[in-house]
């Protein structure tokens, strides 16, 4: 007998079908009108290969949140580097980067107050390295953004809002600088054309010709 893979099962009555994703965290995640438990039973056993292809992407991804009982590793400008915890005396948490290793000091062992300062880090480096970035584009590009944002978000890299107000998600640090150049191209591009319709991306186009190496790479990261 078949094994069926846990699952979060959301019922929605204005749903016609069952449907089968993944949030960020690689749980699986039914939403489905009122049905019976054989019915979601079926579909699983069915799309079972899919299942598994998919997990495996996204546990492959990078820059996923730390486990803090495995290897602890920080990536920043597309690199990968080593995080050490290490206790000291004083009670403030003070994490360290000297270019090769993160070192995260500590008092008292607090997980979520450690995650807590690798956001705020994140946050700080992008708050000093994207408006830069995105004043050059906006020069070259003839656009200018409202404001610029920074959030840590779940589901995108960025957004450009009806008042063309730019957000980027600081989690946009881990990122090769690359991909970073290409997220800005495209929030830009965003104040101009409101859409992803083809003149959206002829924009983009002509600025990052290269740009689709881009979008297919970011596809191996986890936006938080």
């Amino acid at each position: 007998m078949s094994l069926l893979p846990q699952y979060i099962h959301i019922v929605n009555p204005k749903l016609k079908h069952i449907y089968l994703s993944f949030d960020n965290e690689g749980n699986l995640v039914v939403k489905s009108p009122k049905v019976s438990w054989k019915q979601i039973e079926q579909i699983l056993l069915k799309k079972a290969s899919w299942i598994n292809t998919s997990r495996e992407k996204i546990q492959k991804k990078k820059g996923k949140a730390l486990d803090f009982s495995g290897l602890l590793e920080l990536y920043y400008l597309g690199e990968v580097y080593p995080l050490t915890l290490t206790p000291h005396n004083q009670k403030k948490i003070k994490l360290d980067f000297d270019g090769e290793c993160f070192t995260l000091f500590y008092h008292s062992y607090d997980e979520t107050l450690f995650q807590r300062h690798i956001d705020r880090f994140y946050k700080t480096e992008a708050e000093q390295f994207i408006p830069s970035r995105v004043a050059e584009w906006a020069d070259k590009m003839s656009l200018s953004p409202a404001e610029i944002r920074f959030r840590k978000t779940k589901r995108q890299w960025g957004s450009c809002s009806g008042k063309n107000v730019l957000s980027f998600n600081t989690m946009m640090l881990k990122l090769p600088e690359d991909m970073i150049q290409y997220i800005i191209v495209h929030e830009l591009a965003h104040i101009k054309h409101k859409h992803h319709q083809k003149v959206f991306w002829q924009l983009v186009e002509s600025y990052l010709p290269q740009y689709k190496m881009q979008v297919k790479e970011l596809k191996n990261y986890t936006t938080h």
